[in-house]
C-alpha cells in the first residue's frame, strides 16, 4: 500500500514474481527469434564443415548484436510510452 493512501499501491510479491516470469518469457522468445533469423541469414544450409567458417561466425556476431540492439531500442521506447500513459515500469 502507498504511503498515506497517495499514489499507486506497491506491487505484491506475486505481482513481482509474475513480472519477472514475464520478462524471462520475453527474453526467451527474443532469443528464439534471434536464433531463427540469424541462422537462416548466416549459416550455409549444406553444412560442408563441422565448424563455422569465419564469415559465418562474423555474420552471426553482427546479426545477433543488431538484433539485440533493436530489441533494446524498442523495449526502451515502449517503456517510455507506457510511463507516459501511467503504466509505470521497472523504476516505478
Amino acid at each position: 500500500m502507498s504511503f498515506l493512501g497517495f499514489g499507486r499501491p506497491q506491487p505484491t510479491s506475486a505481482e513481482k514474481i509474475a513480472a519477472v516470469e514475464n520478462e524471462l518469457k520475453v527474453v526467451a522468445e527474443m532469443h528464439s527469434r534471434m536464433i531463427k533469423v540469424c541462422t537462416a541469414k548466416c549459416i550455409d544450409r549444406t553444412y560442408r564443415e563441422g565448424e563455422l567458417s569465419k564469415g559465418e561466425a562474423v555474420c552471426l556476431d553482427r546479426c545477433s548484436a543488431k538484433f539485440f540492439e533493436a530489441h533494446q531500442t524498442i523495449s526502451e521506447q515502449l517503456q517510455k510510452e507506457g510511463a507516459a500513459r501511467g503504466f509505470g515500469g521497472p523504476g516505478a
